[in-house]
């Protein structure tokens, strides 16, 4: 792009003092960016100047649809129309697939997804450094599903069919992993689950026994979504 992006990072976390998506991505926003809080009903204006947006993971399901998450996906619809970039992970992808989909396309998923897993792109691609298999932080119990023209799957595990998606001819995509979490970050956010006693105990505890792998694919994820 000509000018220098302006991202709108809407953090849509509930306990931001366990889950803190806005200290993950920060790390990697060398550009002007500014917080917004979707539970609290913060949307960006769009005549504001923003040219990408960036939509954060939550410890919502996305099967719950409270007034700030119908409010979002207006807002989602609204940035789409005027032609802004978007990225969504993990919650936020499936935001997407809701908003500019439908919520056929989202469901619970048969088999959660946590700890550090290993990815196979469908076709080389920039976001991932054109890696054909890479590994990334994982921690999801819904899903995309069932995608139509013009999106279409990037990549993919074994029990995950849609990893990552983009919209053919338009600046949208979709990550549901979290390359933006690090692997100190991670095992934070893994030990705090199990000492704050969330549900699925085991699946946290057999996480923290993984051997923790990443590839990196961030940096790559980041560049091409800010030069798109």
């Amino acid at each position: 792009m000509a000018s220098e992006p302006k991202v709108a990072l809407i953090d849509n976390s509930l306990y931001p003092d366990l889950y803190k998506p806005v200290d993950h991505w920060r790390k990697y926003l060398a550009v002007p960016f500014q917080v917004f809080r979707a539970k609290e009903v913060q949307f960006p204006e769009l005549s504001d100047g923003f040219t990408h947006i960036i939509l954060t993971g939550s410890e919502a399901s996305i099967l719950e649809r409270d007034e700030w998450v119908r409010q979002e996906v207006e807002f989602i619809r609204l940035a789409f129309n005027r032609g802004l970039a978007l990225l969504g992970s993990c919650y936020g992808h499936q935001l997407l697939a809701l908003s500019l989909l439908g919520e056929a396309h989202v469901r619970r998923c048969l088999q959660p997804e946590i700890g550090w897993i290993k990815i196979k792109a469908l076709r080389p691609h920039e976001f991932f450094g054109h890696k054909k298999q890479f590994y990334a932080f994982s921690i999801h119990f819904d899903e995309v599903v069932d995608l139509k023209p013009p999106f279409y799957s990037l990549a993919e595990t074994e029990i995950c069919s849609i990893q990552a998606m983009e919209m053919k001819g338009e600046r949208v995509w979709g990550i549901q992993f979290h390359p933006e979490i690090n692997l100190v970050e991670a095992r934070f956010l893994l030990q705090e689950l199990v000492k704050r006693g969330w549900p699925h105990q085991d699946l946290f505890i057999q996480a923290l026994k993984m051997e923790p792998r990443d590839s990196g694919v961030i940096n790559s994820i980041i560049t091409s979504f800010l030069k798109s």
